[in-house]
């Protein structure tokens, strides 16, 4: 479960990225908990908060993936890094000072997206110069355990603070200051024992060479469709998990962060039990679509607040399921020079579509109420997972259609 451990430099790196993601969880919850606050829980204000986060990998994002084949991806992590450290330090000290309005959060939101495009993407594609493919799949899921062991532990103790010291902008700084945890990381790696890829030359239509390569084999195509259906309303859960809190069942701050964590211990697990696995499959993939699609809706119709936690930690479970499974399978599937531009179509479908489920989950919940919200998210991700399947057969067909007749 644990062997990719035995890597110096993936423990550098898993060790920073523990203290980094946990500020990062901190954050997550002090910005929803912070923009609720500043617009007296509007919902669609929070909707627009996580759209503007995850927006500009739908424009740009493409385009990072790119950057992450041309470039070593050591020094651009660390720049990436200390960008987004300025920008938590930035809203902290607005927020601190009594400053902050709702569109300092947008700006924020924002421009931390627009970092992600070039670091998401790079930080994917640089687990296998650490590990090698021997071990990718395994540092993957470990990857996925430390983020939501964060996840279990970061709301909770945000929820905390945000109660002890009245207010969300002790979070942020608190965030700023994790990020020298994974840049010191970086910088101190055993560079004679990195696997590094070779830089790909600057060319015309590189971008066009990914795109076509992806809809050239389904082994990617597959669960790169699959995970942009399931991720569009996922990516949102959060928000949702804030608004089934705050306004169903009239928890507070400590209480919300509660909920958050029931669904991340879930993630844990679920990211335990796929370090276990050797190899993704694909019906591992479409049972942890199936699942979660089915966990949400049970979540939304949940009667009191101690079922509707129950219910988030098979959801979690679920999730990261196959959001690993569907990672490690494209990883894997994937050529070293193409591996930074596929991780970008990944990643671009990964996150892009959260500019349209979040606004719409938003909107659903301010005039239909978060429960029904919640519902149609699941109903939404089951039908998504119907589509991904029949996509890419539509496409495998009509490809040797075309290569029949060439």
């Amino acid at each position: 479960m644990f062997r990719s451990l035995r890597n110096h430099n993936y423990r550098l790196f898993a060790s920073g990225s523990a203290v980094s993601n946990l500020g990062g969880w901190m954050q997550r919850t002090a910005q929803d908990w912070l923009v609720l606050d500043l617009t007296h829980g509007s919902a669609a204000a929070l909707g627009t908060a996580t759209a503007l986060q995850f927006l500009p990998m739908l424009l740009f994002g493409l385009f990072g993936g790119v950057l992450a084949d041309r470039y070593p991806k050591r020094p651009i992590l660390v720049v990436a890094q200390s960008i987004m450290a300025m920008l938590a330090l930035t809203i902290g000290i607005l927020t601190v000072t009594g400053t902050a309005q709702v569109w300092h959060v947008y700006v924020m939101a924002f421009a931390l997206g627009l970092v992600s495009c070039v670091e998401v993407p790079t930080r994917q594609t640089f687990v296998v110069e650490m590990v090698g493919r021997k071990d990718l799949s395994n540092a993957i899921a470990l990857n996925a355990s430390i983020f939501n062991l964060a996840r279990v532990v970061g709301p909770a103790v945000a929820g905390v603070l945000i109660f002890m010291l009245g207010g969300t902008g002790p979070i942020f700084l608190l965030n700023a200051l994790t990020f020298a945890a994974v840049i010191s990381s970086l910088i101190f790696m055993r560079k004679a024992e990195l696997n590094l890829a070779e830089p790909v030359p600057r060319a015309k239509g590189q971008l066009r060479e990914g795109l076509r390569y992806v809809l050239g084999k389904q082994e990617l195509l597959m669960p790169i469709l699959l995970i942009g259906f399931v991720s569009m309303f996922s990516q949102s859960f959060s928000m949702s998990i804030a608004l089934m809190a705050r306004e169903v069942f009239n928890a507070g701050a400590s209480s919300f962060g509660l909920a958050s964590s029931m669904f991340a211990v879930g993630a844990l697990g679920g990211g335990l039990l796929a370090a276990r696995r050797a190899k993704p499959s694909r019906k591992v993939l479409l049972i942890g679509a199936i699942s979660f699609g089915l966990f949400l809706v049970a979540v939304g119709v949940a009667p009191v607040y101690p079922v509707y936690l129950a219910l988030l930690v098979p959801a979690g479970i679920a999730l990261i399921t196959v959001n690993t499974a569907a990672n490690a399978s494209v990883q894997l599937a994937t050529s070293p020079e193409m591996r930074g531009r596929v991780m970008g179509i990944y990643l671009l479908v990964f996150t892009g579509g959260a500019p349209l489920g979040a606004p719409l989950v938003g909107l659903l919940s301010e005039f239909g109420g978060p429960r029904v919200g919640v519902m149609l998210s699941g109903a939404l991700v089951l039908a998504g997972t119907g589509m991904a399947l029949l996509m890419t057969r539509m496409i495998g067909a009509r490809r040797s259609v075309v290569l029949a007749t060439a």
